[in-house]
């Protein structure tokens, strides 16, 4: 078997890696409607004939949230909206692994562990629809590659430069926390990677110019950030003691950060990497890919001598370094900084994971060809039972389609989600289902990502009135709320708990699927 037989083994696992994305109508990730529905909002802001130009308006400010909803919304262009997202979820997924290879081969090493991340793109993040920080991933994996290469390859260091400082800005415009990770992993390989000009180099100078171009590259990202913390934090923040999604004192102060014990965090780390589906299936995978980097791990360790990843033992740490790092963001940083970031430490569980299976050891040449058909074997095990399963919950989603039908145009649509989770999935994915129904038809709802700092979007005056939090339909109150929509979707409970005897007098039910009401005024 030649080479090519090995890309074209590498390329079908990556579309085994994606099959999923595109076997069914919904996709189980629970901010995903309200991504589509502000991404719709961005894309028809001057559409007449929906309910956004009078309601929200273009946010002229940096935000770290930006790559992802003008990248979807460009597509758009071109694509149905939910077409241009799964595209989107498409080249996150196969990017992931493809950044890794391009790390790996920058580290001297081979590369068929990248596809041992295939499984990993699908976890806690992705069920909780963190699109932004998924796709800061990849990005943050090819600038520690593009970083290597700045540092070594001594005739392309500007081209690489370069593409290191386009790189950087754009982890910085998908999402801080892996601009964060980086601004430990960089200078972690600054000072393990050797180049080539340190061998008759003396004095600092003469090992600093080498250096240089890597250096300059990362002055545009790091500026950026910079303007954007002096921005954020120069606003002021709503202090409100008790009251969810806003500051509880300021913002490093005891009060105002949440942890978890290291007890918890020591559970969650493998949990965390495949918790989607009810009945555990899709751990599977994962398994998989632990089984084959426990093979890899053996014969790593009992392999002849071999001159991948040269440079000597510290140049041999880089990558072992780095999932140290990630580990260390995981562990050691809160669980939330309240009224700025949410679920912090969790999310860094699927990068160190990621780095820690491209950290095998290097076995000999001729094993790498069994490890690679292995590590394609866990896509094709990973496609199966996501594609199952999310096929399944597509079946328990369409309960959405069926209210779609009986919604105007231009609703105000308060969801009251009393019943927020899945027979089919862990996560609670239906609690933005009021998204849905105002995306389908031009609308608004009561809860929107334009409430937020880090929205390209705001609205134009007073938000809609509606409770604290989306979490807590109980505290509905229709005469001070209510008069503010036109539509209601209730899910859980009969709607006749929620409004009494207004359901038969201004109110009725215009629709009922699965677990969902469609209430509408008369």
């Amino acid at each position: 078997m030649s080479a090519r037989t090995d890309r074209l083994v590498y390329a079908a696992a990556l579309v085994l890696g994606v099959l999923p994305l595109w076997v069914s109508s919904h996709l189980p990730m629970v901010d995903l409607p309200q991504h589509l529905h502000l991404i719709s909002v961005l894309h028809r802001l001057d559409d007449p004939t929906t309910l956004y130009p009078q309601l929200f308006a273009a946010r002229h400010e940096l935000t770290p949230y930006l790559g992802y909803y003008y990248a979807v919304s460009a597509l758009n262009w071109l694509l149905p909206l939910d077409l241009a997202n799964r595209l989107f979820l498409s080249a996150y997924v196969v990017g992931l692994p493809l950044s890794l290879a391009f790390l790996l081969r920058g580290l001297g090493r081979p590369t068929w562990p990248s596809l041992l991340s295939l499984p990993l793109a699908y976890g806690d993040s992705f069920g909780w629809g963190f699109i932004n920080y998924l796709a800061a991933l990849p990005l943050a994996l090819l600038c520690c590659g593009l970083f290597l290469r700045a540092l070594a390859d001594t005739g392309r260091r500007r081209a690489w430069a370069i593409g290191l400082a386009a790189c950087l800005v754009s982890v910085l415009l998908f999402h801080v926390q892996a601009f964060a990770f980086l601004g430990l992993a960089l200078p972690w390989l600054l000072l393990t990677t050797p180049v080539p000009e340190d061998a008759g180099a003396k004095g600092l100078k003469s090992r600093l110019q080498p250096r240089l171009p890597a250096l300059l590259g990362v002055v545009p990202g790091v500026a950026l950030f910079l303007s954007w913390v002096v921005l954020r934090l120069g606003q002021p923040a709503e202090v409100e003691t008790g009251a969810p999604w806003k500051a509880w004192g300021p913002m490093l102060s005891s009060q105002n950060l949440a942890w978890k014990s290291f007890a918890q965090n020591r559970t969650e780390l493998i949990e965390v990497l495949a918790n989607l589906l009810r009945d555990g299936s899709d751990r599977w995978p994962v398994y998989a890919v632990g089984a084959v980097a426990a093979c890899a791990l053996v014969l790593g360790l009992v392999r002849a001598a071999d001159t991948a990843d040269s440079g000597g033992l510290v140049a041999r740490l880089r990558l072992p370094g780095l999932v140290v790092l990630a580990l260390g963001f995981f562990f050691l940083l809160p669980f939330d900084i309240r009224g700025y970031i949410y679920y912090l430490n969790t999310r860094y569980a699927q990068l160190a994971a990621v780095l820690a299976v491209a950290s095998v050891p290097v076995t000999l040449p001729s094993l790498r060809r069994p490890l690679l058909w292995a590590s394609a074997g866990c896509a094709l095990l990973l496609a199966l039972v996501l594609g199952r399963g999310f096929r399944a919950f597509s079946r328990e989603a369409s309960e959405w389609d069926a209210l779609i039908e009986a919604t105007a145009q231009k609703p105000r649509v308060m969801g009251l989600i009393f019943a927020s989770g899945s027979r089919v999935v862990r996560h609670p994915v239906f609690l933005h289902g009021a998204s849905e129904l105002a995306r389908a038809r031009g609308g608004s709802t009561n809860f929107s990502f334009a409430l937020t700092p880090h929205s390209p979007l705001r609205y134009r005056g007073t938000p809609p009135p509606t409770f604290a939090s989306e979490w807590r339909p109980h505290d509905f109150d229709y005469a001070t709320q209510g008069p503010a929509y036109d539509h209601f979707l209730v899910r859980g409970v009969h709607p006749s708990r929620v409004f009494g005897a207004r359901l038969q007098q201004e109110l009725a039910v215009a629709a009922q699927s699965g677990e969902s009401w469609l209430v509408r005024r008369r």
